[in-house]
């Protein structure tokens, strides 16, 4: 594989999800590309780990957690400065399929005003259990995933321009990158992988789902309940997508309102009581938003 693909893995903690993720990246049509770990002030045995049993990966150290979006920013300055003409961003908790990367490139070559493109998702614990065939981006602005929880019977077989990726698998050309930017770091987590391809859509670039290439990703469930953070970025986020792009005032307000919505529901109902936290998280998020905080909030 040409060595100017860079494959930028992001860590914070969780060494053996870090180490299946490298394990399965050194055994694919991969094996030659330049693995890149951007480590986010990890406190476990990742930093003693790394160099140990994966030595052709190249350490890049950040001082502190950066989030998402600026982490990973780290690493794809450090592509471009190097000349790669592909970047994958690629989550600590993925593993992909020994031909992943090969149909990526391939659908960048047909598509040369292509910008973005992501594998075919699939839940860890059900591996043929569609995690994501990339998103819509519907009208009111609340993006959700094609083909979500549905089994896999070939339903997404062909590629396809998307309206967005998941930010868990992403290779994006370098050269694009250079016109539309790097991942907003306003966002912190959650949103950003939305807004990327949103720009790069209004640059006039492409962006596209590639069935051919299969990852798994662990992070996300079909039972999945996320956590109060979760909860507050994916909502202020979102409102702060739709302001950032002006997806119009009556769109933001019904999205205001639909969240304003479910914290009274959490409020008032008794058979909410356990989502306290998450009320709390939500709430936050609505009045973060309206005094216009962005980036990294300390949760206690």
């Amino acid at each position: 594989m040409n060595p100017s693909i860079y494959i930028l893995v992001l860590t914070f903690n969780h060494w053996q999800d870090t180490r299946a993720c490298l394990e399965s990246v050194y055994a694919s049509d991969a094996a030659n590309a330049r693995v890149v770990i951007i480590d986010n002030g990890s406190a476990d045995e990742t930093l003693d780990a790394l160099p140990r049993e994966f030595p052709r990966a190249l350490l890049i150290q950040n001082p502190a957690n950066l989030g998402y979006a600026e982490g990973n920013n780290v690493g794809l300055r450090f592509a471009l400065e190097q000349g790669a003409e592909f970047a994958v961003v690629l989550n600590n908790d993925v593993t992909v399929a020994r031909d992943w990367l090969a149909p990526l490139v391939n659908a960048a070559r047909q598509e040369p005003r292509g910008a973005l493109f992501g594998p075919l998702v699939f839940h860890a614990n059900e591996p043929n259990v569609i995690q994501s065939a990339g998103g819509i981006l519907p009208r009111d602005w609340h993006a959700y995933h094609r083909g979500a929880n549905e089994t896999d019977a070939g339903q997404f077989a062909q590629i396809e321009a998307v309206d967005w990726l998941t930010g868990c698998a992403v290779m994006a050309r370098c050269e694009a990158l250079r016109e539309f930017g790097l991942l907003d770091a306003a966002f912190y987590m959650y949103g950003e992988d939305v807004d990327w391809c949103v720009r790069a859509a209004r640059a006039g670039y492409g962006v596209f789902c590639v069935p051919p290439s299969r990852v798994w990703h662990k992070g996300v469930q079909r039972e999945y309940s996320p956590s109060p953070y979760i909860t507050y970025y994916s909502a202020r986020n979102e409102l702060q997508l739709i302001r950032k792009h002006r997806g119009g005032a009556t769109i933001l307000l019904r999205a205001f309102l639909r969240h304003t919505g479910t914290v009274t529901s959490w409020s008032v109902r008794p058979r909410w009581r356990h989502q306290r936290a998450q009320r709390d998280a939500l709430a936050r998020a609505l009045r973060d938003f309206l005094r216009g905080v962005s980036g990294q909030i300390s949760f206690v």
